[in-house]
């Protein structure tokens, strides 16, 4: 059987995938809570550590894909190429102005006046990526969620996690007494085949319910192995029914291909996944029915999270 990188790849372009039309009414402030923009890499170098090299994706491309899906809002998250380099996102949240926000990434070096500019400019969370072998150790992982909750704290900032369920469920006593909400992307990394049932997904789903713990029904396409996606909708369903305030949308774009490679592999540039984002943003009356429901994930829960006018 085909992986879901190679049916994804074998399709015909990105841009001939986002022509399918949303096929529900979308509430006004509706909010994109995980994009990314990929600037000039004449302006915006790439981290050199980085596991892989998109291609371009500017704000003009990202404001015409949300007027086409009817999205006002948008939150854009640094990307793991850039390391702890935050200007491209920057750059994107100041080219979209008031309806922007963003999640960056930083470590103990990031200085108190760098996060002081960040805030006014509409950030409002820092990413840990604990999907990487560096640090996807349950001890690591804890020590990171521990100093990085502590660090925004004061800011009144969340903690926004990239990881896999065991280590979610290695450190779910963190996550949940964490001093800061705690947002974990991708269904926490959980795989459609394995279903509601595999190992450590009823953990998230307790974790959300209990409140601390929000997730993000992003990436879909991450998680599925059908071009359809339509695999996801347990693990979609499981989450909104535990806990529909603590439940946002993102469509991931652009829909980088982000492997982790190394050496000259890490350098070649990367097309991204050809994903109708139409397609994807119509998956959610099927997993929320319930018109309040999706106002909820596409507007209430990000205004409160993201701290929206």
């Amino acid at each position: 059987m085909m992986t879901r990188r190679e049916l994804l790849a074998g399709a015909a372009g990105a841009a001939s995938l986002r022509a399918a039309a949303v096929s529900f009414e979308v509430p006004a402030h509706a909010c994109d809570c995980h994009t990314h923009i990929i600037g000039d890499p004449a302006k915006f170098p790439f981290w050199e550590g980085r596991g892989y090299t998109p291609e371009p994706a500017s704000p003009e491309q990202m404001a015409a894909l949300h007027r086409a899906l009817h999205i006002e809002r948008v939150v854009i998250v640094t990307p793991s190429v850039y390391g702890t380099d935050n200007s491209s996102t920057l750059f994107g949240m100041k080219a979209r102005g008031r309806t922007a926000r963003g999640v960056v990434v930083i470590d103990a070096r990031t200085p108190e006046r760098e996060l002081d500019a960040m805030e006014k400019a509409g950030v409002r969370g820092v990413r840990l990526n604990l999907s990487n072998s560096a640090h996807n150790d349950p001890a690591t992982a804890r020590r990171l969620v521990r100093e990085s909750a502590n660090r925004v704290r004061p800011r009144g900032w969340h903690v926004q996690i990239n990881s896999s369920l065991d280590v979610i469920a290695a450190v779910r006593d963190d996550l949940a007494g964490a001093p800061v909400p705690v947002v974990i992307d991708h269904f926490g990394g959980a795989k459609a085949s394995g279903g509601a049932g595999q190992p450590g997904f009823g953990t998230l789903v307790e974790l959300v319910r209990a409140g601390n713990v929000w997730v993000k029904i992003s990436g879909a396409y991450r998680v599925s192995t059908r071009p359809d996606c339509a695999d996801v909708a347990p693990l979609a369903k499981a989450l909104i029914a535990a806990n529909p305030d603590r439940v946002v949308w993102g469509s991931d774009w652009p829909h980088p291909d982000s492997v982790n490679a190394s050496g000259a592999e890490a350098l070649r540039v990367r097309k991204p996944l050809p994903v109708d984002d139409a397609a994807i943003l119509n998956l959610l009356p099927v997993w929320a029915p319930d018109a309040g429901v999706r106002r909820k994930i596409l507007v209430e829960n990000p205004a409160r999270l993201y701290s929206f006018e």
